[in-house]
């Protein structure tokens, strides 16, 4: 067997523990905490959720830089597909009996859309690819809000850890709080997600990241589908150390639907998707407005030097022309001109006309722009940029502690099924000394975060906010809101809050308040040792 990695110090203590307490549980207990093990050494498992049509499988082809997930009706889509870092490319097609069947991928290099088999029969498909960026992240493509597929629940739960493999001797992903805290085991999924489909439920219970995709309006099933998301969270909802959401096809943005927008539809699109943040808000990081067909043109290798070269001969009708082919899709494709109607038809298909219009005003800027220079033009037009930077931030930079936390949340959940008491205590104990260590207070810092997402805690929305801050990066200047601030009046202002919070612990909170109070007073008094000591060195 390949020898997995984990992924930073929390993980690798976490794993430790695991290992150390394999020797000391019964033959079950011992084969859940392997499994635990198995998990913890895997990538980061990012979950891509959102209602049908919302252009989930287009953002997943953008992210991973190929044209790889069918974006059109069919079989395919209708399942839970992973997205693995492989040395050979292949699909596999995993059967709910345990089976698998190996797939071709087709000549452009996408999955295929007929699987070979009843679709009743399918858990779920398994796609490998020699991709950098599956090195450190496994992507899931779920159906979505909308579908109805029930058939491939139960292997699906056992794939992404919501349950154990039938046959084997497994342990859930999800049920616990990553603290240690008991909370309560996740058998089923969330009832309160009842718009989403059960394959996506499953999938989204057992990721340990969420990237949510809405599309102009939130809906109450947005909100209940949040809501199922646990693996690292203990069932709780997703929370900002976990969760972000694109606002995607933020071209289709009406400037005049949104106040204050000045006409740009851009402009637009970032208003509307600062107000889905206050809604989502706190369950989802932020959200980020995306054109994600321009980001799968741009990344997947599709736009082509012919491409360029039709949108080039576009520039050069006149602008009268020009502007009537811009006014709807109808008119670009048949307005009679100069540029075949065909060519016009692939690259409204490839750019839609908020991308024509772009790319247009790129050559008008720079008239020798080559097929690259309009690439990357697309490229920052899509907003793929800020959305792979939210997923650094907020995903890769914590992939650390949200495996541990998951792997902690499934050690607990493996205590719990155990029969014998001295067991449940021996790993229990381990979870517990291995928390009052101070290197481990920021998956408390991740407790917290999910405690305030899931409304189990309030707080004035001042704190609120600083508490997200705090937990929101790596970064001590971020956390500290900060930027760039001078290195001596971080350290002042650090052990200010920490005291501030001490205070707030003992007077002027409720109970419920003053754990967190406690929690977030260690966490500032923790990053002026760690200031102090980066002065020092």
């Amino acid at each position: 067997m390949t020898t997995q990695r984990t992924r930073g110090p929390l993980s690798d203590a976490v794993a430790r523990l695991c290992a150390d307490l394999r020797g000391r549980v019964g033959a079950e207990t011992a084969n859940g905490l392997h499994e635990v093990l198995l998990r913890l050494g895997e990538p980061l498992q990012l979950a891509v959720v959102g209602r049908i049509k919302s252009g989930k499988s287009t953002l997943v082809n953008a992210l991973i830089g190929r044209n790889v997930a069918p974006t059109d009706v069919g079989e395919c889509t209708r399942v839970v597909t992973r997205f693995r870092y492989g040395t050979v490319d292949r699909v596999e097609v995993i059967l709910r009996d345990g089976g698998k069947r190996s797939l071709p991928f087709t000549s452009d290099g996408a999955i295929p859309a007929d699987l070979g088999v009843e679709r009743e029969r399918v858990s779920h498909l398994e796609a490998y690819l020699t991709n950098e960026v599956l090195r450190d992240l496994t992507v899931i493509d779920t159906p979505g809000l909308g579908s109805t597929d029930d058939s491939s629940v139960a292997r699906t739960e056992a794939v992404l850890g919501n349950a154990a493999v039938p046959g084997e001797s497994g342990v859930t992903g999800s049920g616990v709080t990553g603290s240690g805290v008991t909370g309560t085991e996740a058998a089923e999924p969330d009832e309160r997600a009842e718009g989403l489909d059960p394959v996506s439920r499953s999938a989204v219970a057992g990721a340990e990241a969420v990237l949510y995709v809405v599309t102009q309006s939130v809906r109450a099933d947005d909100r209940r589908a949040l809501s199922s998301f646990g693996a690292a969270t203990g069932n709780r909802p997703a929370g900002p150390a976990n969760a972000l959401a694109v606002l995607n096809k933020a071209d289709t943005v009406e400037p005049e639907s949104v106040r204050e927008s000045d006409g740009s539809v851009w402009h637009a699109a970032s208003l509307l998707a600062g107000g889905q943040a206050r809604q989502l808000g706190p369950r989802v990081t932020d959200v980020l407005p995306v054109v994600g067909l321009l980001a799968e043109t741009a990344e997947t290798g599709v736009f082509t030097a012919s491409d360029a070269e039709a949108l080039h001969r576009l520039a050069g009708l006149d602008e009268a022309t020009r502007e009537t082919l811009l006014l709807s899709a109808d008119l670009f494709t048949g307005w009679e001109c100069e540029v075949a109607a065909g060519t016009r038809a692939r690259l409204l298909e490839l750019l839609d006309l908020y991308g024509i219009r772009c790319a247009l005003e790129a050559i008008a800027a720079d008239p020798d722009i080559t097929a690259g220079g309009l690439r990357r033009v697309l490229h920052e037009s899509s907003g793929l940029s800020e959305v792979s930077r939210g997923l650094n931030s907020v995903f890769r930079a914590r992939a650390d502690g949200i495996k541990a936390a998951a792997g902690l949340a499934s050690m607990t959940a493996v205590a719990q099924r155990s029969r014998d008491p001295a067991e449940r205590g021996r790993i229990q104990d381990g979870i517990e000394a291995l928390l009052a260590r101070p290197d481990a207070h920021q998956l408390r810092l991740l407790e917290v975060l999910t405690l305030i997402s899931s409304g189990e805690i309030t707080l004035p929305s001042d704190l609120l906010d600083e508490v997200l801050r705090l937990g929101a990066s790596n970064n001590p200047s971020e956390r500290l809101g900060m930027l760039g601030g001078n290195p001596d009046r971080m350290i002042e202002y650090a052990m200010e809050r920490a005291n501030w919070w001490r205070s707030f612990a003992s007077l002027g909170s409720t109970p419920a308040q003053s754990r967190v109070a406690h929690v977030v007073h260690r966490a500032y008094f923790l990053l002026w040792q760690q200031l102090r000591s980066g002065k020092r060195g």
